[in-house]
């Protein structure tokens, strides 16, 4: 699926944060309950995310050039790192708001009603945050992944709040107010903490996934025995974008066009296995020592299974 189209995910986004913004402000309104509003205050980021997905993806979607020959598809991990820092940041805005209102209790209103409304926003947002979530996953979109679990992690907690403002309602302690808003505003940070950790894997060029390098590897191992080894096997992935580089070492008696074209069936066989995947290969005499002399690739996987 195009960046184009995926992006009609983020404006789904955009339409379920607007519509949860209203209801849980008014169920704040309602309830003058201080863990109702860090719930309404974890969809206003929603909204700011939503957005910066939405650009992200708009960005993402731009056909290469000659200062992004690669494209463009990193902005994805801006998005994803703006989302967490959001996230992070509404966690410690609340714990604030918590420590506050412990200091300082406020009476409790219309408890019942505003519970019902948060329970119909949590709704909207469960049914959009599979979506994204499910979206992302198929489309190696981490813009969508990101926003999905946050939608997620909202949903959480709003059920969370529910299950504390009942029992608040039961039992009459206020101090379990407060008490329930710190404890989203943790699990608040803890998500940020985690995007923003998967944000830094991907911009520093981290490996592709083990279940994808193990197909990359079936490729390779098929023609070994047609005389065809490799090293020097690097992976990375950037957004929905996938790239390996290889050297394959085949005979030397091969003809150059025999060993491009064994090269070509290779690259074509990866592409096939594994989506959105671009190929470097590099043909090197496999009987030439000087072949396995690289170095600055000697960290890296560099034999086959004839290999030294």
């Amino acid at each position: 699926m195009s960046n184009h189209s995926l992006k009609k995910y983020a404006w789904l986004s955009i339409a379920a944060a607007v519509s949860t913004i209203t209801l849980k402000l008014l169920a704040y309104w309602l309830s003058n309950s201080v863990g109702l509003l860090s719930d309404a205050l974890e969809s206003v980021i929603n909204f700011a995310t939503a957005i910066s997905t939405l650009v992200s993806l708009a960005i993402a979607a731009l056909p290469p050039d000659q200062e992004h020959a690669y494209g463009h598809t990193k902005a994805e991990y801006f998005a994803s790192g703006l989302t967490g820092l959001l996230i992070f940041g509404a966690g410690v805005a609340i714990i604030i708001s918590a420590v506050q209102r412990w200091l300082a209790p406020e009476p409790l209103a219309l408890l019942g009603q505003g519970v019902g409304i948060s329970l119909v926003a949590a709704g909207i947002n469960l049914a959009v945050a599979r979506l994204l979530i499910k979206a992302g996953r198929e489309n190696h979109t981490i813009a969508l992944i990101a926003e999905g679990k946050h939608l997620m992690s909202d949903v959480w907690t709003t059920f969370g709040v529910a299950l504390s403002i009942g029992l608040l309602w039961l039992t009459g302690w206020e101090w379990l107010d407060p008490l329930i808003a710190a404890l989203i505003a943790l699990q608040l940070c803890w998500t940020g903490f985690n995007l923003l950790r998967d944000t830094a894997f991907g911009l520093m060029d981290s490996a592709i996934s083990p279940e994808e390098l193990e197909q990359l590897l079936g490729v390779l191992k098929k023609y070994h025995p047609e005389g065809v080894d490799y090293h020097a096997l690097r992976t990375r992935q950037s957004g929905q974008r996938r790239f390996v580089s290889v050297h394959l070492q085949v005979p030397g008696r091969w003809t150059v066009q025999r060993g491009h074209d064994i090269a070509e069936k290779i690259a074509e066989e990866m592409r096939e296995r594994v989506p959105n995947l671009s190929t470097f290969t590099h043909i090197e005499p496999v009987e030439d020592p000087a072949s396995w002399d690289d170095v600055e690739l000697e960290p890296l996987q560099r034999t086959g299974q004839g290999g030294k």
